[in-house]
C-alpha cells in the first residue's frame, strides 16, 4: 500500500476503513489481492444496485467496445444514446405517466443537481433554494450549498448562500408539524424570507442516516410547492433505480416532481452517468447553456439500456426488494432488541436500511469488526452514528442472511470492545 500513502491525496476516505487492495468482483462479492472474499453491503455507495459485473450488462459492454462503436460523443446523436432514450421512455417514463425531458448534464450526481438548481433559478427568476436538515446533494459548490453536513460544507472555503434550511420529516420529533415552518415563512410578508425558486429533497436521506420521509409528508410538500409556484426537485441519485423498491423512490407517495436527479446505478455497471429529468415547460435552456465534455459516455448508455431491459420489463425486481427489505428490517430489529441499552434505532425502506446508536463511537467499531469478518459496511449520519446497509438488489436471501449474521456478531463485538 506504499504507493497510496506516498502518492495519493490525504482526501481519500473509504480505503481508510477498508485497508485492503481489491482486485476483482462478482455479483455480491469483492475480493482482495490474497483472494479473501468480502460480502458487499455497500454496493459502490448505491452505484451497483445490480451487483458487480452482471453478465448481461458486461456482455453488452464488451460487444459494444469490441466492435469499435462510439465511446465519446459530447451531446452528438449516437445509436447508443438513441437506444437508451427509447428504452428509458418505454420502460420507465411512459408507464409512470411522466413526460419529462431528459437532460444529460455530465457524468455524476452532483452534475445532475447543479443542472436542476440552475434551471429552477432560470425558470422562476428567483434565487433561493429550500433544502432540508441532514441532506446531502453533492460536493460541487451549488450542490454543497444545499447539503446539510457541516464537515462537508466546511471544505467549500467560501460562503454557501442563497438557500433556506428546513426541518426534514420528524426532525422536530412531531412536536411541530415540520412543513408549518416553511408555510409560515413564505406566507408571512414580514418573515424576511423571499419565495424560494424550488425545494430539493431526498425521499430517503442516504448520507444523512437513512432518514425516511413518509408518503403523507411528501404529498404535503408537493402540495405546498404547487400552491406557491415553487418547483419540487427530488434528488434520486442514491435512492433511485430500484433502491427502495420502485424505480423512483417517490412513486410510493404518488407525487410527480418537477425535476428529478438520477445517477449512481443508472448505468447499472458502475460507469459514470447522470440525467436531470425536467417537465417539458422547464426545458428553456439555450443551446449549450449548460454543457460538459463527458455528457455523452456511450458505454454507460449501453449498460444502462441493458439494465433497463433486464430488470424493468416487469415488477419482479420491485417485489424482490420488498421481500428482502422486510427480511433485513426484521433481522435488524432482532439485533436492536439484543441491545436495549444502546439506544438503537432501525430505519429504512426497501434495501436502504440502517441501525443507529446513541453513542456515535459504536457504528464505526461495528463497521471495522464487520470488515474483519468479511463484510463491507459504511457509516452515515451527522456524527457517523449510523450503520448503513446498501446491499446489491440482486443479493440472494442466503447472502443477506450471512451478512446480517455478521452484522449481529459485529455489534456484539463492538459493544464488548467499548464497554
Amino acid at each position: 500500500m506504499r504507493v497510496f500513502e506516498e502518492t495519493e491525496s490525504q482526501v481519500r476516505s473509504y480505503c481508510r476503513g477498508w485497508p485492503a487492495v481489491f482486485v476483482r468482483s462478482k455479483e455480491s462479492h469483492i475480493y482482495d489481492e490474497s483472494g479473501k472474499p468480502y460480502l458487499d453491503f455497500f454496493a459502490g455507495a448505491g452505484a451497483l444496485n445490480y451487483g458487480h459485473n452482471h453478465p448481461v450488462l458486461k456482455n453488452a459492454l464488451i460487444e459494444y467496445l469490441t466492435d469499435d462503436h462510439i465511446v465519446h460523443s459530447l451531446d452528438m446523436y449516437t445509436e447508443a444514446k438513441a437506444g437508451f432514450l427509447e428504452t428509458f421512455r418505454e420502460l420507465i417514463l411512459r408507464p409512470r405517466g411522466l413526460d419529462h425531458k431528459v437532460q444529460f448534464p455530465g457524468p455524476t450526481g452532483t452534475n445532475a443537481v447543479e443542472a436542476a438548481l440552475k434551471i429552477a433559478r432560470k425558470f422562476t427568476g428567483r434565487t433561493t433554494i429550500a433544502r432540508f436538515t441532514n441532506s446531502f446533494h453533492g460536493m460541487t459548490l451549488g450542490s454543497l450549498a444545499v447539503t446539510g453536513n457541516g464537515a462537508k460544507r466546511h471544505g467549500a472555503g467560501v460562503p454557501l448562500e442563497h438557500t433556506l434550511t428546513l426541518p426534514f420529516d420528524q426532525y422536530l420529533d412531531g412536536s411541530t408539524p415540520d412543513l408549518l415552518w416553511l408555510r409560515r415563512l413564505i406566507e408571512d410578508s414580514s418573515s424576511g424570507v423571499g419565495l424560494p425558486a424550488a425545494v430539493i429533497v431526498e425521499t430517503v436521506q442516504g448520507e444523512g442516516g437513512i432518514n425516511v420521509a413518509s408518503p403523507e409528508w411528501l404529498r404535503a410538500l408537493a402540495k405546498l410547492c404547487e400552491e406557491h409556484a415553487m418547483l419540487l426537485i427530488v434528488d434520486d441519485v442514491q435512492m433511485g433505480c430500484g433502491r427502495t423498491g420502485p424505480f423512483f423512490s417517490f412513486e410510493e407517495a404518488g407525487v410527480v416532481p418537477d425535476i428529478v436527479c438520477l445517477s449512481k446505478s443508472l448505468s447499472g455497471y458502475g460507469l459514470p452517468f447522470a440525467v436531470t429529468l425536467l417537465k417539458p415547460e422547464l426545458d428553456i435552456w439555450e443551446p449549450g447553456e449548460h454543457n460538459g465534455t463527458f455528457r455523452g459516455f456511450n458505454p454507460a448508455f449501453v449498460t444502462a439500456t441493458a439494465a433497463l431491459e433486464e430488470f424493468w420489463r416487469d415488477t419482479s425486481l420491485h417485489e424482490r426488494v420488498a421481500a428482502h427489505g422486510s427480511l433485513v428490517d426484521d433481522e435488524l430489529r432482532r439485533i436492536a432488541a439484543e441491545h436495549p441499552d444502546a439506544g438503537t434505532d432501525v430505519r429504512g425502506r426497501g434495501l436502504a436500511r440502517a441501525l443507529s446508536f446513541d453513542d456515535p463511537m459504536v457504528a464505526g467499531v461495528v463497521c471495522r469488526n464487520a470488515f474483519e469478518r468479511g463484510l463491507l459496511l459504511e457509516t452515515a449520519g451527522s456524527e457517523d452514528e449510523v450503520v448503513k446497509l446498501l446491499p446489491p438488489l440482486t443479493t440472494s436471501r442466503e447472502e443477506l442472511e450471512t451478512g446480517l449474521s455478521i452484522v449481529g456478531e459485529s455489534v456484539r463485538a463492538a459493544r464488548k470492545e467499548l464497554a
